[in-house]
């Protein structure tokens, strides 16, 4: 009997387990991927910068919105001039919406005019997973000791409309303000909007 009930016990907690979210405040969950270049980077290779995770899919209407505006390209220039890491992650798989090759990724990078450190590939979802990303765009902060400052949506505005942009608050800029003035997140966690990241 004691069997059985561990057996549903343990199967009741798999979701828990598997929906896991990584916590605002605490060490943001280590990974290893291989850029566009073939570069292979973990995320302590960046120890002592504040880096920026987006999650993204150019196919996606709600990236599009963004990078047709040039909105997307903005932000990481502005953040990539101040030192700030950029990390573009594509945790489509496969076979699926978003998956693209690296050389397929680094002509799109300069096709549209965009600014990442790097661009990451997730195709088996294991880092996506770790982050309980869930769309695209979703945006991560991590702070110079690796700790996780800022998870959710880009802006406001959940919509793919790009006339949408200027009404909206920006939930990036904001955070990395809060940051760069040395104040916590106002807003540490929003609900992101997109495409749902395309897993395996």
């Amino acid at each position: 009997m004691k069997t059985l009930k561990t057996l549903i016990l343990t199967m009741m907690l798999l979701p828990l387990v598997a929906n896991a979210k990584p916590e605002i405040g605490k060490p943001a969950p280590a990974f290893s991927l291989s850029d566009s270049n073939g570069t292979s980077l973990q995320l302590k290779d960046f120890s002592g910068k504040k880096v920026i995770l987006e999650w993204t899919n150019h196919d996606c209407p709600f990236v599009k919105k963004h990078y047709g505006s040039g909105n997307m390209q903005a932000l990481q220039k502005k953040y990539t001039d101040d030192g700030v890491v950029w990390l573009s992650i594509i945790s489509s798989a496969e076979g699926k919406q978003g998956h693209v090759s690296a050389a397929e990724a680094n002509t799109l990078t300069s096709k549209r005019k965009a600014f990442p450190s790097h661009v990451l590939f997730d195709p088996e979802g294991t880092v996506g997973q770790a982050y309980a990303a869930r769309a695209t765009p979703q945006m991560f902060v991590i702070d110079e000791q690796g700790t996780l400052r800022y998870n959710g949506a880009i802006d406001s505005i959940p919509s793919a409309d790009k006339a949408d942009i200027g009404k909206a608050e920006n939930y990036l800029v904001a955070a990395m303000d809060n940051l760069s003035a040395g104040e916590s997140v106002a807003k540490p966690l929003t609900r992101p909007y997109g495409c749902s990241v395309k897993y395996k």
